[in-house]
């Protein structure tokens, strides 16, 4: 019984998706048919299985949804719309949870940790309808309408930021996560570069204010007057430079996705294998390192899914950040240039006033690119900040709220208890320091 309702989740996948891809969806289905274990610790297997595959290997329903952007972009964006073990109701009206993924990331990062523990499987068991994004130019999303990413000596494809992403790419993809599930507004969590575009979207575009519920910003990243990570720091004086530098050669990704990433990753980063440090130590260059939240067994799948590419411009942009200590728009490089984009010589800032969403900011004291400083003054700015909470542990670091071994008891606990509290119109303000 259990596996002839698997095989009509299957059927229910292949009718919702906006554009099908038939070997993936014989791939799920062999999946299905041939994984006798509900759990499994093979992390080899789930480096090489992409996020719709590895979902329907843990026997979740699985969607697979593309939708294009005004500029041509095919973003690609995967729904787990009920749970495996609870709320487990095909059809049934639930509230939307919109997730949204960090810098060199992708939608993998909210399931690779597996049941039990990953938040997009955490919030499905909830009986939240989950769509998780993919932003412009990663695994998911490489694809345009006219435009080639591999194109050699033009890199048009990856002429954007995380400007873009949240001022286009964001409210494409919620516009079309609300059609699809018939709501009028829905929960956003975002980690990183989600919380940065959600800032971009709601201070450009203050009209989707009204159709978030509340969002929760995991390792809010705004301002970076106060940023500790070495690779940041050392870009960020090169900031202005570092994309026409790019351009001249060719390049406009970067660390995209690779088979070769991959294969290193199983081959170096196993268990027991003499170079598994240095694959921590890679990972924890940006993000931090803290040693009692890391999974050094889970490494290779980590590998298999990310990086998972971004376009040089977005890192530059973080550099402008931090160089000039403001939350600004992308610095287009000449004073013309800005005058013909912004209408200023100088880009404007993100009014941050703008935004009236409830918006909860977790944060934590060891983040190098979240600084307790920052986040304070973003938190003073915001239009509507409702909540600020600090992650209870002192080492508790940036890639911490996406792998961290506790991540569920430290965190991802009370952000449902929010998103709960919310729906129930029983949350009262504070400032949890």
């Amino acid at each position: 019984m259990i596996r002839t309702r698997l095989l009509v989740l299957v059927a229910t996948y292949v009718a919702l998706a906006a554009a099908v891809d038939f070997a993936q969806e014989e791939k799920i289905r062999n999946l299905i048919e041939n994984v006798d274990t509900r759990y499994s610790d093979n992390v080899f297997e789930d480096a090489n299985l992409n996020a719709p595959e590895l979902i329907a290997k843990y026997r979740y329903p699985i969607e697979v949804h593309t939708v294009t952007t005004d500029d041509g972009y095919i973003l690609e964006m995967h729904r787990i719309p009920y749970g495996r073990d609870a709320n487990n109701v095909p059809n049934e009206k639930k509230t939307v949870v919109f997730l949204m993924h960090g810098l060199l990331s992708s939608s993998a990062d909210f399931i690779i940790m597996g049941p039990g523990s990953a938040l997009g499987y955490l919030l499905a068991e909830e009986g939240y309808d989950v769509w998780m994004g993919n932003a412009r130019g990663n695994t998911y999303s490489r694809k345009h309408v006219t435009l080639n990413p591999d194109a050699l000596l033009n890199t048009d494809f990856w002429k954007f930021s995380w400007d873009e992403i949240g001022n286009i790419d964001l409210p494409t993809m919620i516009d079309y996560a609300l059609g699809v599930s018939g709501q009028e507004r829905l929960h956003y969590v975002g980690h990183s570069q989600g919380t940065t575009s959600f800032f971009v979207m709601t201070s450009l575009r203050p009209e989707y204010n009204d159709k978030i519920v509340s969002m929760h910003a995991l390792a809010p990243v705004a301002y970076m007057a106060h940023n500790t990570s070495p690779l940041l720091n050392f870009l960020a004086p090169q900031a202005n430079s570092i994309e026409g530098i790019s351009a001249i050669l060719g390049i406009g990704e970067f660390l995209p996705s690779s088979e070769i990433l991959t294969i290193a990753g199983e081959a170096l980063c196993n268990d027991e294998v003499a170079f598994q440090p240095i694959c921590s130590n890679i990972l924890f260059l940006i993000g931090g390192w803290n040693e009692a939240e890391h999974n050094a067994t889970m490494m290779p799948a980590l590998f298999g899914h990310t990086p998972a590419g971004s376009s040089v411009r977005q890192l530059a942009h973080y550099g402008q950040s931090i160089a000039g200590k403001e939350f600004r728009r992308y610095d287009q490089g000449s004073l013309l240039s800005n005058l013909a984009v912004y209408g200023s010589f100088k880009p404007p800032s993100y009014d941050l006033s703008k935004i009236t969403t409830p918006v909860f900011l977790h944060y934590s004291d060891s983040d190098p690119l979240a600084h307790v400083e920052d986040v304070d003054r973003l938190f003073s700015e915001l239009g509507r900040p409702i909540g600020k909470f600090r992650v209870p542990m002192a080492s508790f670091s940036h890639l911490d709220y996406m792998y961290g071994i506790n991540a569920k008891e430290l965190l991802f606990d009370r952000v449902i208890n929010l998103i709960r509290a919310m729906d129930a119109n029983t949350f009262n303000e504070i400032d949890n320091n």
